[in-house]
C-alpha cells in the first residue's frame, strides 16, 4: 500500500460530493448493534430487548450508538398477500412492538433482509417484493436496513439495490440503507448513488489477520465515502473474545480513522469493563464521526508492518495512528509534514491514554505494543 498523494485526496472529496447518496440520513458514520457476529441466528424479541437495555445502562446509546440491528433469521414466510412474516415463537408481539420498545429507548430500530430470492440462512428475500417490504418496514417503524446478496444467481446488484433504494425513499419514513454484498460487485463504483453505506469486503472473523485485511481492502476506497455514504469493513468484533485488548484497540482505532459504521458485535449484557471503555472511548469515537467525513489514509509504511495512518479533521486538526503489525513492540515515528500537518510545533494527545504528551516540532515517536496501536491527535500549538 502506498501514501495517498494530496491531488488524489481532493479529486477523491469532489467526486463524492457529486455522486453520492442524498437521502439526508448517516451524515456521520452509523454507529449501533447487529446481532449476527456473536448471536448468529439465535435471535428473538427478549434478546432485542436485552440488547436495547443494555445499549442504555452501559453507556453505548449516550456515547452514540443509536441502531439495534436485527440480522437474518427474524421472518419465516409470506402470508397470502405476500408480506413478510416474523417468527411469531421468536417475536410473539410481532416487530412493529418491537420496534416501539427499542424507540422508547431512545434508540433506533433496524432489520435485515436480501437483495435475492432468500437470504443466506434460506428465509424470504426482498426479491420480487421491494416497494411491498419497505412500506411493511416503514409501518412497522424500521430505521435502518441491512440487505444482503445471498440466492441472488442472475441479478444485476447495481439494479436490484437501486429498486430497493427507491422504494425506501418511497415508504413514507427515513430509512438508512446499508448494502451487503461484500465487495463482489465493486460496489464503490455504484453504491455511493444508492446506499449510506456498502460493504467493501468479505465478512469480518474475530481474528487479527480477518480485521488487518478488511482494513487494507476497504482503504482503497476512500474517494467515494463522505457524510452520507461510507466505506463499510464489516462490524466490530470486540469483546467477543478471538482477539487481545491491544488489537482490540487497533481494530477500534483503524475503523475510527477509516470513518468506518462502527456497529458493535458483542453481547452487550455480559461486556467486560476493558470492552466497554474501548467501544465507548469518546475521543476515539470524535475522530469517527468528524462531521468533516474524511476517511484516512496510509501517510508511510516503513518496514510494512510499522505503518502511520491519518484522517484530517474538521477543526484543523489530523488523527494519527501508529500501527503495529508485527508480533513485537516496535517504536514507529510519524512526520507531521507526510500527514499534511505544517505548523512549525504541534500539541500531541494520546487518545488511549487520555494524556497530552506535549509539544513538537516535525516528528513523534511512540514504542507500540505488538499488534498494537498508539492514537493522536495532533493540532498546531
Amino acid at each position: 500500500m502506498n501514501a495517498a498523494p494530496l491531488s488524489l485526496m481532493l479529486g477523491g472529496l469532489a467526486l463524492w460530493a457529486g455522486l453520492s447518496l442524498d437521502n439526508g440520513l448517516a451524515r456521520t458514520p452509523p454507529m449501533g448493534w447487529n446481532s449476527w457476529n456473536h448471536f448468529g441466528c439465535d435471535v428473538s424479541e427478549q434478546l432485542i430487548k436485552e440488547t436495547a437495555d443494555a445499549m442504555v445502562t452501559s453507556g453505548m446509546r449516550d456515547a452514540g450508538y443509536r441502531y439495534v440491528v436485527i440480522d437474518d433469521c427474524w421472518q419465516v414466510a409470506r402470508n397470502a398477500a405476500g408480506e413478510i412474516v416474523a417468527d411469531s415463537t421468536r417475536f410473539p408481539h410481532g416487530i412493529k412492538a418491537l420496534a416501539d420498545y427499542v424507540h422508547s429507548k431512545g434508540l433506533k430500530f433496524g432489520i435485515y433482509t436480501d437483495a435475492g430470492r432468500k437470504t443466506c440462512q434460506g428465509r424470504p428475500g426482498t426479491y420480487g417484493h421491494e416497494v411491498q417490504d419497505a412500506r411493511t418496514y416503514a409501518a412497522w417503524g424500521v430505521d435502518y436496513v441491512k440487505e444482503d446478496w445471498c440466492n441472488a444467481e442472475g441479478l444485476v446488484a447495481p439494479v436490484q439495490y437501486a429498486k430497493f433504494r427507491d422504494a425506501l425513499a418511497h415508504a413514507g419514513r427515513p430509512i438508512v440503507l446499508s448494502i451487503c454484498e461484500w465487495g463482489s460487485n465493486q460496489p464503490w463504483d455504484w453504491a455511493p448513488r444508492t446506499g449510506n453505506l456498502w460493504r467493501t469486503t468479505d465478512d469480518i472473523s474475530d481474528n487479527w489477520p480477518s480485521m488487518l485485511s478488511n482494513l487494507d481492502q476497504s482503504s482503497q476506497h476512500r474517494s467515494v465515502a463522505g457524510p452520507g455514504a461510507w466505506n463499510d469493513p464489516d462490524m466490530l468484533e470486540v469483546g467477543n473474545g478471538g482477539m487481545t485488548g491491544d488489537e482490540y484497540r487497533a481494530h477500534m482505532s483503524l475503523w475510527a480513522i477509516q470513518a468506518a459504521p462502527l456497529i458493535a458485535g458483542n453481547d452487550l449484557r455480559t461486556m467486560s469493563d476493558e470492552t466497554r471503555a474501548i467501544l465507548t472511548n469518546p475521543e476515539v469515537l470524535a475522530v469517527d464521526q468528524d462531521p468533516r467525513g474524511v476517511q484516512g489514509y496510509l501517510v508511510s509504511s516503513g518496514p510494512p508492518e510499522l505503518q502511520v495512518w491519518a484522517k484530517p479533521l474538521q477543526d484543523g486538526s489530523s488523527a494519527i495512528a501508529l500501527l503495529n503489525r508485527s508480533g513485537a513492540a516496535a517504536e514507529i515515528t510519524t512526520w507531521f509534514h507526510r500527514a499534511g500537518i505544517t505548523a512549525d510545533s504541534v500539541l500531541v494527545r494520546d487518545l488511549w491514554a487520555h494524556a497530552d504528551r506535549g509539544a513538537f516540532r516535525r516528528e513523534y515517536k511512540a514504542t507500540v505494543p505488538a499488534h498494537g496501536v498508539v492514537m493522536l491527535r495532533v493540532r498546531a500549538k
